[in-house]
């Protein structure tokens, strides 16, 4: 498992590709946060600049519905990246665990459709 000075590290959520997404808590204020990693151990330079960017971009979001960037750190030989944690659960787990009613699967279309707009 993933350690990171200042953080205590819960679960993985989360694997794609390119990342490892784990729920944590920060260590002196005990803070739920997300912790994005680049999954490469040695990541390209094309990688990093757009782990960057996105973190920029994150950051940059003052949206109702949308996480806050707390910081980006170099860890290792790669980068991660602290986001808001917002106690959220995966659409895709979430629609796997639960069987929902038209009129739940309409109302959660308009929120989602609201905060994309």
């Amino acid at each position: 498992m993933l350690t990171i000075p200042g953080y205590q590290i819960l679960a993985k959520i989360y694997e794609s590709a390119n990342s490892l997404v784990y729920r944590g808590r920060q260590e002196h204020d005990r803070i739920p946060v997300i912790i994005k990693v680049l999954k490469q151990e040695y990541p390209s330079p094309e990688a990093i600049s757009r782990y960057k960017q996105e973190y920029k971009l994150t950051r940059s979001l003052n949206l109702s519905g949308s996480v806050k960037a707390y910081s980006l750190q170099k860890y290792q030989n790669t980068l991660v990246m602290v986001l808001e944690d917002i106690g959220g659960e995966s659409l895709k787990q979430l629609m796997a665990s639960k069987k929902f009613t038209i009129l739940e699967l309409i109302a959660l279309g308009i929120e989602i459709t609201e905060s994309l707009g």
